[in-house]
């Protein structure tokens, strides 16, 4: 009797211990397979914001001009085509009288007098308000349009960075594209990155060169519109008798965008160098003695177009590429 008992109760133990067995696979396995579903969801759900969350790039194509200037493509009110200049020293949207003759779907309800402009302070601007504009896949409302006399050669006018806030924007000048995106590139770790002033919605960037054997540094105004190379404020060109310690190669007019004239000197730099990257033999600018009116320096397209450009969103930064585009001749004027 008491060996039937002994029998029973050690069976029933093995029982007991094989069902702890069995639960404790099953705990396994049930943690196994929450693990297995947990790690699936993370990475479903930043593919998911990876897809989802980024706004997609807007590309748009452009064309170099003979001139150095980024024409482009735009639409005004759904009706009227037009070839406008990006300017990234400008902020505003603005078109020739020679465009605004042809075009039918602007209404000029305002005009301002003692309009500013780099030559003069005396000039008048017919201003249209309330406009639609569409850049590539980019459409634009209530946008002001203001009318002036002249833009880059074979451009209508002229739109600048104020049209892409809290954008990057990406000039790529060996695709001919400009890109406007809300997050910095796969690719912008190729480029060099430098320091960006940003003041009264104009980028300046530093750079440095020679002089007399001697090497000057100063900031210059990013400005697409300009079709040259390096301009000179006067304070700088007179501080280091430029005139002087340049050899002078000719004189050149240039125009602003109501028709005033400045004259300006035309000289050779043995190079300009702009973060780790060297070019030689740079033509500049400057007005002869200072005469006050040009205040501060410019680089202008035949400068930017060397380089594949990245401005990130906050206009803090600068991302510079050599292109193709680099050892070109200069272009003469």
């Amino acid at each position: 009797m008491y060996l039937l008992q002994f029998l029973q109760a050690h069976k029933a133990k093995n029982h007991f211990r094989q069902a702890i067995e069995t639960i404790n696979k099953l705990l396994f396995k049930i943690e196994i397979m929450l693990k297995i579903k947990f790690y699936t969801l993370i990475i479903l759900i930043a593919f998911c914001q990876n897809i989802f969350g980024q706004e997609k790039e807007i590309i748009i194509p452009f064309k170099l001009t003979e001139y150095n200037n980024i024409s482009i493509q735009a639409t005004l009110n759904e009706k009227d085509t037009v070839n406008l200049m990006f300017h990234t020293a400008a902020n505003s949207v603005t078109l020739i009288e020679d465009a605004t003759k042809k075009i039918k779907s602007l209404n000029f309800n305002n005009n301002t007098e003692g309009v500013k402009s780099w030559g003069g302070e005396t000039n008048s601007s017919r201003l249209s308000e309330n406009n639609s504009i569409q850049i590539g896949e980019l459409k634009l409302k209530g946008i002001s349009i203001w009318e002036n006399k002249y833009s880059g050669p074979h451009t209508d006018g002229k739109f600048g960075i104020d049209l892409f806030k809290d954008k990057v924007l990406k000039l790529d000048f060996e695709r001919n594209i400009l890109i406007i995106s809300s997050l910095l590139p796969n690719d912008v770790r190729r480029y060099q990155k430098l320091k960006l002033v940003f003041e009264d919605e104009m980028m300046f960037l530093e750079a440095s060169f020679k002089i007399n054997n001697m090497v000057k540094k100063n900031r210059f105004l990013i400005h697409s519109g300009y079709s040259g190379d390096l301009l000179f404020d006067d304070k700088f060109a007179s501080d280091n008798q430029m005139e002087v310690n340049l050899k002078i190669t000719g004189e050149k007019e240039l125009k602003d965008s109501y028709g005033n004239v400045l004259t300006t000197m035309k000289a050779i730099i043995p190079y300009l160098e702009i973060g780790t990257v060297k070019l030689s033999n740079v033509p500049v600018g400057f007005f002869s003695g200072a005469i006050g009116r040009q205040k501060m320096s410019v680089m202008g397209g035949d400068i930017l177009k060397r380089f594949n450009i990245i401005i990130d969103s906050k206009r803090e930064y600068i991302y510079l590429k050599p292109n193709e585009l680099k050892n070109i001749e200069y272009t003469k004027s």
